[in-house]
């Protein structure tokens, strides 16, 4: 089954049902055409695999090895000095950095950020009666957000932007490449501005931390954290605006007060969370699980979107997070509660100041981002009844 087509993208959740009537818990899949992978669709497999490293590493090198430079996934999958892609010491030494500097965000300062940057944006389109709220809204704020957080001075950060935007926009690899040496080139100037002038920010305490990571890694941790602050956040927010829009059972209820916006947003992180295949091993050596092989070194990719709604596992969800949206074992998402709180509080900050927000097209008209890996909306256009400006005082 192959996981790169407008097919699959269209309707993922009729395609997991299909795997599952052919292949219970472990789905053969290509990510890329001639790029093979299994996908696991069950939960308890999943659970097995995330929590034995010994057996599926998340070193991709020896994959990587066969893998031809034009591969489409390979810029996400590749090897890097990063938590994500390492194990044993390795992992360990990053992961630390990158955990305690994560640890020292004050939680009450984050949502001051978040509103902060996020009624500005909401002036720019609340008298028009419509906007675009990836472009607008959602893509925006998470990305000022994280740039105060890793303490960019305001012109780096609209530059780092710019990089960024310019890899996940390209039409083609050189423009995407174009888009990443500017977005790494302002990443090791501020990361050499920070050696000689820290701050109370995520770049200083990275710097700081006794793992003493040198330019090259802070380049690459300060990189994961803008893209796995950014994309995922940005796709959290939108999927959830989505569900409370379009599903009775959230829209009215959260503005009432019925039920939570969090309540919704663990909805999503269920059904369409933003890296739906997003975990990736790699069997040291031929693996024999649930009466299936999994050859060595080739990708064993946990699809939480699919695991979340195994049958096997399936019951009322209310209050329950027991989702795999933010992966599990070792390597789960350390940077969970800031996504969290950004994203919520991006939402209650939209919401209050246009409750009447509606979609602006039938939601079979909403297209997906093509890729094997992510479940993120290309746009999310909406209407409302024009406002006049918050206050910013």
């Amino acid at each position: 089954m192959p996981l790169y087509t407008p097919g699959f993208m269209a309707d993922t959740h009729r395609i997991y049902r299909e795997m599952r009537d052919r292949h219970p818990t472990l789905a053969p899949v290509e990510l890329a055409p001639g790029v093979p992978a299994t996908l696991v669709i069950g939960y308890r497999e999943a659970l097995r695999i995330l929590d034995d490293e010994a057996h599926y590493p998340a070193d991709p090198r020896m994959w990587e090895q066969h893998i031809p430079g034009s591969c489409p996934v390979l810029p996400l999958l590749q090897w890097r000095p990063i938590p994500l892609r390492n194990t044993g010491e390795a992992h360990v030494r990053l992961r630390s950095a990158v955990t305690a500097a994560l640890g020292r965000v004050d939680m009450h300062t984050l949502r001051s950020v978040v509103e902060r940057t996020a009624i500005p944006l909401i002036n720019t389109f609340c008298e028009s009666g419509s906007a675009e709220l990836l472009t607008r809204y959602a893509f925006p704020l998470t990305f000022r957000v994280l740039n105060e957080l890793l303490g960019f001075p305001s012109e780096q950060g609209h530059k780092a932007q710019a990089g960024m935007a310019a890899v996940l926009n390209a039409a083609d690899t050189e423009t995407a490449q174009r888009g990443n040496e500017i977005f790494e080139g302002v990443l090791l100037e501020v990361v050499r501005q920070k050696r000689e002038n820290p701050g109370e920010d995520l770049t200083s305490w990275l710097m700081a931390h006794s793992a003493h990571l040198d330019d090259v890694e802070m380049v690459h941790q300060t990189a994961l954290l803008y893209a796995a602050g950014t994309e995922p956040t940005c796709g959290l927010i939108l999927n959830t605006l989505l569900l409370m829009l379009t599903d009775d059972r959230f829209g009215g209820n959260v503005l009432g007060g019925a039920i939570s916006t969090r309540d919704a947003i663990d909805e999503v992180l269920f059904t369409d969370p933003p890296w739906a295949n997003f975990c990736v091993r790699y069997p040291r050596n031929p693996q024999l699980l649930s009466d299936v092989w999994l050859p060595a070194h080739q990708p064993v990719v946990i699809s939480s979107a699919a695991c979340n709604n195994d049958p096997e596992v399936a019951g009322d969800r209310t209050g329950n997070r027991s989702h795999l949206a933010w992966g599990a074992g070792t390597h789960s998402c350390p940077a969970q509660p800031l996504a969290m709180i950004i994203a919520q509080e991006a939402i209650d900050q939209l919401l209050d100041a246009l409750p009447e927000i509606s979609l602006a097209v039938p939601p079979d008209r909403l297209t997906w981002r093509p890729g094997p890996l992510h479940r993120m909306l290309d746009a999310l256009p909406a209407v409302f009844p024009a406002s006049v400006p918050l206050s910013t005082a």
